[in-house]
């Protein structure tokens, strides 16, 4: 059975920096692209970044982007995100998520991914 667990989260000042971990089991990832998606109280679920099954392509949110680095380790079965100059408004709870389709939507709300984590919370607040 496909499973992704996200850790890493937690509570941080604005300015700080978190790395969120996406790891695997029961499966490979070697073949899946990787989405990060988020989701904060009242808002509907947005996607963050997402790195294709080999690492190659990396796509980013504009609200992220040069903030947070998406990166995978693929002998260890996981992939990161890798968030720095937190601010309030990154606080959600964040999920990874897997999908074998190749032209898969990295900004919508996940539809193309097939496979999610339970989430890991980020609170960014002094």
């Amino acid at each position: 059975q496909l499973q992704l667990v996200e850790s890493g989260g937690g509570l941080v000042q604005p300015g700080g920096s978190l790395r969120l971990s996406c790891a695997a089991s029961g499966f490979t990832l070697d073949y899946y692209a990787i989405g990060w998606f988020r989701q904060a109280p009242g808002k509907e679920r947005e996607g963050v970044s997402c790195i294709s099954s080999s690492g190659g392509v990396t796509a980013y949110a504009d609200s992220i982007r040069g903030r947070f680095t998406i990166s995978r380790d693929n002998a260890k079965n996981t992939v990161y995100l890798q968030m720095n100059s937190l601010k309030p408004e990154d606080t959600a709870i964040y999920y990874c998520a897997a999908t074998l389709k190749s032209g898969y939507a990295c900004y919508d709300d996940g539809s193309d991914f097939n496979s999610w984590g339970q989430g890991t919370q980020v609170t960014v607040s002094s």
